[in-house]
């Protein structure tokens, strides 16, 4: 039996991608993920599926007047999978893996490849004001009051009902910030 549960835990470990670490004090950070983008690659992943089982049967089948439509193209249906597969993977971290974390430090900006190398931190005591655009869906975080210099982020990939949640977080953050200065 351990075997086997050895075995299950090998194979889940290599299909699905491993989770966000835990962290020790989580009642302190707020994250947001880019479960918007997630939605999208989730919907691609199915239709690619749905592309490679059609496939499969238009390749395979024999519907009784003739043979298969597409006679030999059964490895095509594999190649769907695979794509499939990496889409399932990506939608999966792009639900489980932070885009912006609010911390009592700053703010913590992930990139969608290489988070480890390209990850950006800019501490509140950088920021002069915060801003949101609505139109263009941005939090623009202002470094100078000539607002000359700063960092532009795209609030897209996260869900628009979870959007404002993050813009208040901010502005209470600067908030309080401003009254403990005062």
């Amino acid at each position: 039996m351990k075997d086997e549960d050895i075995l299950s835990e090998k194979v889940k470990a290599a299909v699905l991608p491993r989770g966000p670490k835990s962290i020790a004090e989580p009642e302190k950070e707020l994250r947001f993920t880019r479960a918007a983008q997630g939605k999208l690659f989730f919907f691609c992943s199915a239709l690619v599926f749905a592309f490679a089982v059609g496939v499969w049967i238009l390749s395979t089948q024999d519907w009784g007047m003739e043979g298969p439509l597409l006679k030999g193209w059964w490895w095509l249906s594999l190649v769907g999978l695979f794509g499939c597969y990496l889409l399932f993977r990506l939608a999966l971290r792009c639900t489980r893996h932070a885009y912006i974390i609010l911390s009592p430090l700053g703010v913590e900006i992930f990139p969608f490849f290489k988070a480890k190398d390209h990850l950006q931190v800019i501490y509140w005591s950088q920021v002069v004001e915060a801003e949101f655009t609505m139109r263009a869906k941005n939090l623009v975080l202002h470094f100078t009051e000539e607002k000359k210099s700063g960092v532009v982020v795209s609030l897209k990939p996260i869900p628009a009902r979870r959007r404002h949640l993050l813009e208040e977080a901010v502005l209470r953050v600067m908030e309080k910030r401003d009254a403990e200065v005062d």
